[in-house]
């Protein structure tokens, strides 16, 4: 059958060989993905291949930030974004100061006794938003209101 193929038989068996440490012997590729999985679980999920990549070079392996995220795409493995928490409000202790204005009778007698304000946040493609609006308690129907890209005193001012 090697005289047919043009083979000779030492290149049969070196060609057997090969093949036979190639199944059984782990190739670098391999070790790589192990240590990639590695470093992904201890990040908890969240590295992608450019931070995995710097902690290989701190280890001293030297890869591509490419073919780590190659490695990782085969291996199904993706980072998880976690979105910036954005602070929208400082929260001031009014609140205990405002019941004790109010004696807690949220419910007026006569129209135009007591307004209250509020300001919405609208979350928007270009960031926030701001609604103020100002209702009275008596009719609960909203008097006034102001739209603004800032959190400014001035615009509550010229809602009132």
């Amino acid at each position: 059958m090697l005289r047919i193929l043009g083979v000779s038989r030492s290149g049969y068996l070196s060609f057997k060989k090969r093949e036979f440490i190639k199944n059984i012997k782990p190739t670098r590729k391999d070790k790589l993905k192990i240590l990639i999985k590695d470093v992904h679980l201890r990040s908890k999920q969240i590295y992608g291949a450019p931070k995995i990549n710097i902690e290989f070079r701190q280890q001293g392996i030297k890869l591509s930030e490419k073919t780590v995220g190659n490695y990782m795409r085969e291996m199904g493995i993706k980072a998880y974004y976690i979105r910036p928490y954005t602070k929208t409000t400082v929260d001031p202790d009014f609140d205990s100061n405002l019941k004790k204005l109010l004696k807690e009778q949220f419910s007026p007698e006569k129209p135009n006794a007591i307004w209250c304000s509020d300001i919405t946040y609208i979350h928007t493609q270009e960031g926030f938003s701001y609604l103020t609006s100002i209702m009275d308690l008596f009719s609960r129907k909203i008097i006034a209101w102001r739209l603004s890209q800032t959190l400014e005193a001035k615009w509550v001012v010229e809602c009132v």
